[in-house]
């Protein structure tokens, strides 16, 4: 049997990593970077309005969630010791203000690493962001 004769894989162009990862953090769509990629706080558009790229195949399933979990976490964590320590405050007035920053920096957050996640797998032709 030839090489010839063996039917060869197309590979397609590279989508690059670095801006698509920015378009999705701003939350645009990681082809064109202008067109919104969410319709509303986390539901991701069926495809963009500028472009026409398919943007509804994602699986980002928890990976948004467990990214927002570990940045707070390890932003308020230290925070709290440093925060009860040099002022000794009242352990409401303590629990109600990173109760508070802690939801707010997680609302924050959770759409943009969504964003981030959906762009990633689009740029690496995951799931069912392939050219097939």
């Amino acid at each position: 049997m030839l090489d010839a004769d063996i039917p060869q894989e197309t590979e397609a162009a590279p989508r690059p990593l670095g801006p698509a990862l920015v378009r999705g953090w701003r939350r645009r769509c990681p082809n064109c970077g202008k067109g919104p990629m969410m319709r509303g706080y986390l539901v991701v558009r069926k495809s963009c309005p500028i472009c026409a790229e398919t943007l509804d195949r994602h699986r980002a399933d928890d990976g948004p969630a467990y990214l927002t979990i570990l940045v707070v976490g390890k932003l308020l964590a230290p925070l709290m010791l440093w925060g009860y320590t040099a002022f000794r405050p009242d352990p409401m007035v303590l629990a109600t203000v990173f109760v508070v920053g802690g939801v707010a920096m997680a609302l924050y957050l959770l759409p943009r690493f969504k964003g981030a996640v959906v762009a990633f797998q689009w740029a690496k032709r995951m799931y069912g962001f392939t050219d097939a």
